[in-house]
């Protein structure tokens, strides 16, 4: 079995994969991260999206082999409930989600659009957002949620912390 290293949430892991192991798999059997959820295991919803080396991918369609030597975020490495990513906090915030099943895929997706683009119109959201579906919303409380943080995020606004 090909041995992997990887940087999850900024801790090194080492491990003996199956060459096969899906990264997605490898997130949520190996390591915990339940945050990333399986969607539809065919790349199709991006529920299961995380940030590789700062770019979001779909974690089911990435070996976790292909993760070797990389670095990997996952929702649950952004920040924490008590001091959530401007980007959690904003979904919070603007009711930004229903059943919450696409929330971590949109989170990530949302965050690697803002590297690209800091001020995104609504239209540039929504093409941004594409490959993540949701099928509670009709998308305008993400697309509130994605214009308040890169807003926060463009001012530099450091973590605070929320009431419970």
């Amino acid at each position: 079995m090909p041995r992997i290293r990887v940087e999850v949430d900024g801790v090194p892991y080492e491990d003996d994969v199956e060459p096969r192991l899906l990264l997605v798999h490898y997130l949520r059997d190996r390591l915990g991260k339940v945050g990333t959820p399986v969607g539809c295991d065919t790349s199709n919803c991006g529920a299961c999206t995380v940030l590789l080396d700062g770019l979001s991918a779909k974690s089911c369609s990435v070996l976790a082999v292909q993760a070797d030597g990389h670095e990997v975020t996952t929702v649950e490495g952004l920040g924490t409930g008590a001091r959530p990513h401007p980007m959690q906090r904003a979904f919070h915030e603007e009711h930004a989600l229903q059943c919450g099943y696409c929330t971590p895929g949109m989170i990530m997706a949302a965050i690697d659009l803002l590297r690209e683009n800091a001020d995104p119109s609504d239209e540039e959201i929504r093409d941004g957002l594409e490959g993540n579906l949701c099928r509670c919303t009709g998308y305008q409380n993400i697309v509130r949620a994605v214009r308040g943080a890169a807003g926060e995020m463009r001012q530099g606004a450091p973590e605070r912390e929320v009431s419970p």
